[in-house]
């Protein structure tokens, strides 16, 4: 081997590293030709091989560059992406300053504040069936009022007050079905820090008076709702036992099923009614903008007898009514067979003009006429009886526990 010889190369055969032996083997690894220098006897520059075996290389290269390019270029994308789409979800921002509360609003606010604290949860068991209601305090000894029939029957009462959310145990001192009231105690220690709500004159109330409701409708939290007083003096609307119950205050406020037993509250935060009753419509339970209020006076007139723990003995008559086709008065409807005004001699058709020497203008002012009386009272009543005028002596009876005649009874 001389030293132009390179091992494993046969000068002039242009092929890298190839056993003559192995000749055919491997031809497709021969080196072209060279164009650029023809020299064609003479081929003794191994470059083209080599070239032949790094253009891979290269080509790979080019193309890992590529690739790294483009990935930068989307992770860029990415992250612009994301930006632009912080930017586009970002919260929208508000207006400056708040709007500023007119007389009425400022009026809820301040009744809310004052009387909401005194208007409590009220729950009831009654047996295997639990129900919800709401009621109010009226005093510092732990006297709560609620309707009647939020707690009649019940075996175990429970309040909870608003602002320490505490449940505790109450004990019902009483309950008048003929007015839809119920009276209950709890102990002295949870009312003390509390503002009692004041009883204002219902009779004093006029239609388009603001009217506030507070309670816990179907079962949500604490609520206020807002209305006017849309009638006085309206249609008596009817009693759990049966009888009716007049001069309720009609309102717009929306009150639902777990306002019962709440506070109807005027202006000055005074509770003018007690919430018992809301029309509805056949379709279905909800409000239709027509609630019902005992009225605050016959509060005024029941909780002090409920709360000793009394009974209320009302006197009765056994009578229904329905307003005169003949002018003012009361017409009688229905009687009560054996009834103090059967037994009296009244009889359907006559049109009642005074009872015990107050005017009769409408059938609601017949209880009215004898509210102040007692059962065993002897009681004037002047009607008109085919043209003519007299009057009958009857001695009013006491009141039954629920009605035991006609649905739409009286007196």
């Amino acid at each position: 081997m001389t030293e132009d010889e390179t091992p494993g190369q046969t000068p002039g055969s242009g092929r890298l590293w190839t056993d003559p032996r192995e000749e055919d083997e491997h031809t497709q690894w021969l080196a072209p030709r060279t164009q650029a220098q023809p020299q064609p006897r003479f081929e003794s520059e191994p470059g083209p091989a080599p070239q032949r075996r790094l253009a891979p290389l290269v080509l790979l290269g080019v193309l890992l560059a590529c690739l790294l390019f483009g990935a930068g270029i989307f992770g860029a994308k990415v992250l612009l992406d994301d930006v632009d789409s912080a930017a586009t979800t970002a919260a929208l921002p508000a207006a400056p300053g708040a709007a500023a509360p007119d007389a009425r609003a400022r009026a809820v606010r301040q009744i809310y504040a004052d009387a909401g604290p005194s208007v409590v949860f009220i729950k009831s068991d009654e047996g295997r069936a639990t129900a919800s209601g709401t009621g109010f305090v009226i005093d510092a000894n732990g006297t709560i009022v609620t309707n009647s029939h939020v707690v009649a029957g019940s075996q175990d009462v429970t309040v909870r007050f608003e602002k320490s959310g505490k449940s505790v145990s109450a004990d019902v001192l009483g309950t008048d079905s003929s007015t839809d009231l119920a009276v209950l105690r709890v102990d002295a220690s949870y009312t003390q820090k509390l503002k009692p709500l004041a009883l204002a004159d219902s009779g004093s109330v006029r239609v388009g008076d603001l009217a506030v409701a507070i309670g816990y409708p179907l079962g949500l939290d604490q609520t206020l709702t807002q209305g006017i007083v849309s009638a006085v003096d309206g249609s008596p609307i009817k009693s759990p036992n049966g009888f009716s119950i007049d001069k309720v205050i009609q309102t717009d406020a929306p009150i639902n099923p777990g306002n019962s037993g709440g506070p109807l509250l005027d202006a000055a935060g005074r509770v003018i009614g007690i919430n018992s009753q809301i029309a509805t419509s056949a379709a279905g339970g909800g409000n239709v903008g027509i609630g019902f209020a005992v009225p605050s006076n016959t509060l005024r007139s029941v909780v002090p007898r409920l709360r000793t723990g009394g009974s209320i003995k009302r006197p009765y008559l056994g009578v229904s009514t329905a307003p005169s086709t003949v002018g003012q008065g009361a017409q009688v409807a229905d009687l009560v067979p054996g009834a103090p005004a059967d037994e009296g001699g009244l009889r359907i058709g006559d049109t009642i003009s005074r009872v015990d020497g107050q005017e009769i203008q409408a059938p609601e002012d017949i209880s009215t006429a004898i509210e102040s009386r007692r059962p065993g009272d002897r009681v004037a009543i002047e009607l008109k009886r085919a043209g003519a005028t007299q009057t009958v002596q009857v001695t009013l009876g006491t009141r039954p526990e629920s009605v035991t005649a006609s649905p739409s009874a009286g007196p």
